[in-house]
């Protein structure tokens, strides 16, 4: 359970309606296999140990007999086991009966949860046999023993106080306001559901999208075990379609007659990060709860769940298009809205030939399509100096004609070579004043001509350089509004991706392909043959890497630890551990370092959940300190 990660499964037995020593043996054979998964929550359906699908067969004493003697023989089985188990049996209280889950841990029930709906309509008629849970907190008797008996129990682990688990059964997910949502208030971090969920036409999809939005609402994890094989086809059909969602995604599932076994990790502390991070979670409230520990060894475990190397990007292409496409669009809308409001004759963009200045100037055209406004008055500019190559400069200028936009080309050698001898400046010395007085003699350009023009003066940095300081102070840095600012570096090249695959314009897609190809460079350095001499990521580090860091730094607050433990999993094959520590180190230490950079950005629209606008997402003093942050890295 290293860096707050949990081993769980749901998973569904092939039983025997009635038969509650068979469906016994299913069930201790599926916990075995648990065992044998590493699995340290294991939640199996409702009414497991009977089947669902009994009927007036549970009001017969001798089947509520045969459900408790089961019942104890699967908590005398798990005695020398590190696992919770929950399982569905129906149990008798104060003379009726109750739809229950017993929860157990190392041979002992921790607690006993009565289903509170009971559907009664359609082909459900379960108030025929059971009674709703009591609105206070008992106790029952199983096997001689005096148990808790209610919805209002949590069951916390001793060792991982993080780990705190919750019960509902079936129907209390479909109703209005579901137990779990008590729960969660009251520290649940973990919703079981032990379900047998009829299956119709359309309502996996439903039921998918039920729970994946429970754990997005709860911000939790959520285990949905449903009932399969076996169960009664008299008039209904059960599939075994078993769910595990955490905070909105859904990471395991066992699709309808498949097989009904859903195993993967859940990561607490990335959900405990998500409420701490929400100021609208409520601080728990465990008033009429009642909270039952129980034990776990903290053991580490091997991951088996998808940890995106890229978090930014969809993997499938349909929806990678259809993420890209809305992101353009709310870039555009941004600077739509900016263009209308300052009345701006003139949108300008310095064009390099990198991908950067590309995407810019993509949006700058669908903000002027959006408004009907000709695209002529987009002003594209290149200026190229002395590191630029012929491949960047004629893409910048096919770029824009492909584009119809106005296009100027304005050579800034000589007016660098003059502030080099104002100055005092060796143009020979190749440092970093060198860079930079190209970088800000180019953005003194934008800005004049922008005056000159009545216009605005676009933005085309990027996210993943914002992070690294990546952009000179007053050069590239500053804009008068950044459509870029919250796009990652790996990002970037799938929306340009997206334009060249969606265009029907021959032309713009050769140009966006070449550009696609073209290293990535500040070409600030002179050439080397013609050719860029200056590739950012040998400088810098992999972006792809970065924007790991960046993406699980910010977004969920990991350690660098728990980062890089991540990384290795993600890029295993690709970088070794050795590579991976080293430009984490180089994230975090400049990532503290041009917090000054950050504080003075221009405006600029959110696009994702990673933003780092000192106006919204990312507050930070700029002379905050990095040595927590490194040194966990160096006593690895």
């Amino acid at each position: 359970m290293n860096y707050g990660f949990i081993k769980t499964a749901a998973a569904t037995p092939s039983i025997r309606v009635a038969d509650c020593e068979y469906n016994c043996g299913q069930i201790l054979s599926l916990i075995e296999r648990a065992v044998r998964d590493h699995v340290k929550i294991l939640a199996l359906p409702e009414l497991t140990i009977t089947g669902y699908t009994c009927g007036d067969l549970f009001l017969q004493p001798t089947l509520q007999r045969g459900a408790e003697q089961a019942l104890i023989k699967i908590i005398q089985y798990t005695k020398e086991l590190d696992l919770l188990l929950t399982v569905g049996v129906p149990l008798k209280f104060q003379g009726k009966l109750y739809n229950c889950c017993a929860v157990i841990n190392r041979g002992k029930i921790l607690g006993i949860v009565p289903k509170t709906h009971l559907p009664n309509y359609g082909e459900f008629y379960e108030r025929r046999q059971f009674t709703p849970a009591p609105d206070h907190n008992s106790t029952i008797t199983v096997g001689g023993l005096e148990y808790p008996f209610g919805n209002r129990l949590v069951f916390r682990c001793q060792e991982l106080p993080d780990l705190c688990v919750g019960v509902e059964i079936c129907e209390d997910l479909w109703v209005p306001v579901p137990p779990s949502m008590g729960h969660a208030l009251a520290g649940a971090t973990v919703i079981i559901n032990c379900s047998a969920s009829v299956e119709t036409i359309g309502k996996a999809d439903y039921r998918k999208t039920l729970v994946g939005s429970q754990s997005a609402k709860l911000a939790c994890a959520y285990l949905y075990a449903d009932a399969g094989e076996g169960e009664s086809s008299t008039d209904l059909v059960f599939s075994g379609h078993n769910l595990i969602a955490e905070n909105g995604s859904i990471l395991s599932e066992s699709p309808p007659f498949e097989g009904g076994y859903a195993l993967t990790e859940i990561d607490l502390q990335k959900l405990c990060a998500e409420r701490q991070r929400m100021s609208t979670f409520p601080t728990p409230n465990q008033t009429g709860y009642e909270q039952i520990f129980f034990s776990l060894a903290i053991q580490p475990t091997p991951l088996t769940r998808n940890i995106s190397a890229h978090p930014f990007i969809p993997k499938e292409e349909t929806a990678r298009f259809a993420r890209c496409r809305e992101i353009l669009t709310m870039q555009s809308a941004g600077l739509k809205k900016r263009l209308e409001h300052t009345g701006c004759h003139t949108a300008v963009v310095g064009i390099s030939g990198g991908l950067d200045s590309c995407l810019a100037l993509l949006v700058a055209v669908k903000a002027m399509d959006w408004l009907n406004r000709p695209l002529t008055d987009i002003l594209a500019i290149t200026m190229p100096c002395f590191g630029t190559t012929s491949r960047t400069r004629s893409n910048a200028r096919l770029l824009c004609e492909a584009l119809g936009v106005t296009f100027q080309e304005i050579n800034i050698g000589k007016a660098v070579t003059q502030h080099f001898s104002d100055i005092g400046q060796d143009p020979s010395l190749l440092d970093v004043t060198y860079e930079n007085a190209q970088a800000r003699e180019r953005t003194q350009v934008l800005m004049d001509l922008a005056n000159q023009t009545g216009g605005l003066v676009i933005g085309t940095g990027d996210l993943s350089e914002l992070a690294l300081g990546w952009a000179t102070y007053n050069g590239d840095h500053m804009s008068m509004y950044g459509v870029n600012a919250s796009i990652p570096k790996t990002l970037v090249r799938y929306l340009v991706d997206y334009v060249a695959s969606t265009t029907q314009n021959p032309a713009l897609t050769a140009v966006l392909r070449d550009i696609l190809d073209t290293p990535v460079s500040p070409e600030l350095l002179p050439a080397e043959n013609g050719k860029i001499s200056q590739k950012t990521e040998d400088l810098v580090g992999p972006y792809e890497l970065h924007d790991f860091f960046l993406y699980y730094f910010i977004r969920f607050g990991c350690t660098p630890e728990k980062i890089l433990y991540l990384a290795k999993y993600a890029f295993a094959g690709r970088y070794d551990e050795a590579t991976v520590r080293h430009w984490l180190n180089t994230f975090l230490r400049r990532f503290f370092a041009q917090q000054f950079k950050r504080s003075c950005l221009p405006d600029g629209p959110k696009v994702g959940t990673v933003s780092l606008s000192p106006r919204g997402d990312w507050r930070m003093p700029s002379d905050a300190c990095a040595n927590l942050w490194l040194n966990q890295i160096l006593k690895q």
